[in-house]
């Protein structure tokens, strides 16, 4: 094998890496957002809950976007949050690396379930936890994809 091959082989392998590592980042940040997001639970509420109220849309309304910011919102409910973290895994390209990729909620009320509103279920919001989890995140998609 030539140097030209043996290096063209290496970047292959390396770019190949670099994208799986992404990947499963930006998954796993999805992921975390996903599960850390409250889920609309009446018998905490002052009031009663609107007719046949189902929680679970803030959950449903993360939204993944390559290159730009998705800023649709759903009347969808996903209470278990799987539908949602499906929805992310079957969206992000395998050819991910050096790419700009963005997990938003649009919905009104996201801010307020980040500072804090949903004092029971997320007193500390979901994107500054998984901000601070993000070093991890990447460390331990890099050691898996090695």
């Amino acid at each position: 094998m030539s140097f030209a091959l043996d290096l063209k082989a290496f970047a292959e392998k390396t770019s190949a890496k670099a994208n799986a590592v992404v990947r499963k980042v930006v998954i796993d940040v999805g992921t975390s957002l996903v599960m850390k997001s409250p889920v609309g639970d009446p018998t905490y509420w002052k009031g009663s809950a609107p007719p046949g109220y189902v929680g679970g849309r803030f959950r449903a309304n993360w939204q993944y976007g390559l290159g730009s910011i998705d800023k649709t919102t759903t009347e969808k409910v996903d209470a278990s949050g799987q539908a949602t973290i499906s929805a992310i895994v079957g969206t992000v390209k395998p050819d991910a690396a050096g790419e700009i990729h963005y997990i938003t909620n649009s919905l009104p009320y996201a801010m307020a379930l980040e500072d804090g509103h949903s004092w029971r279920q997320a007193p500390n919001g979901m994107v500054n936890l998984t901000v601070l989890e993000f070093q991890p995140i990447v460390e331990a998609a890099a050691k898996e994809v090695q």
